[in-house]
């Protein structure tokens, strides 16, 4: 019992780590631990957009431990281009840390679900990713351009950066997105990269 204490209140450290996109209508940035939240839920909401036979728990356990390890790192603007594959070691060795103070197996099957995130192979990791990708973008279009514009990121990067996973996860979320992204930018609300 005391491990699995000790383990929860570790996690807690995640309502501090912020993100760079603001919940709708508020001036405050999110931070990991809403955001992991609002995934579980936009997963249960979005099950009938699965691939059939997709296992929709699984989906809600690796999208509740999948930012874990920003505990330590924290967080990374999801637009941006460079470093992923530092960033991503550097969550292993965070996430390594953190399911190890759990019993071993609990710690073993926290890890398995993390990885296979990660790797997106399966139809649910495909989805949990799927799912990951398109929130910031969902809160982005509600407050009218949000960090797109704060950061100085343009169309073009985040159709490149979100529109693959999301598309190859739930097509249907896809299909509503670019189009809701191609309203953004006739509304001009990309920025204009910065050098």
């Amino acid at each position: 019992m005391q491990e699995i204490i000790h383990f929860i209140l570790e996690v807690d450290k995640l309502k501090n780590v912020s993100r760079k996109v603001r919940p709708v209508g508020l001036d405050r940035y999110e931070n990991s631990a809403e955001h992991s939240w609002q995934l579980g839920l936009f997963a249960t909401s979005l099950a009938l957009h699965a691939e059939p036979n997709t296992d929709i728990n699984h989906v809600i356990r690796m999208l509740l431990v999948h930012d874990i390890g920003e505990i330590d790192t924290g967080d990374t603007f999801v637009f941006v281009q460079s470093e992923w594959d530092e960033r991503k070691a550097a969550e292993l060795i965070a996430v390594k840390r953190i399911f190890g103070l759990l019993p071993q197996n609990q710690a073993a099957a926290f890890l398995e679900l993390w990885e296979e995130f990660e790797l997106s192979q399966t139809p649910e990791a495909r989805f949990a990713n799927s799912v990951d990708r398109a929130m910031p973008v969902l809160l982005n279009l509600a407050n009218n351009g949000g960090s797109w514009l704060e950061n100085g990121v343009s169309y073009e990067r985040v159709v490149g950066r979100v529109g693959p996973q999301i598309n190859e996860g739930c097509p249907a979320l896809w299909d509503y997105i670019e189009e809701q992204l191609k309203d953004a930018h006739r509304n001009g609300w990309f920025g204009i990269p910065i050098s």
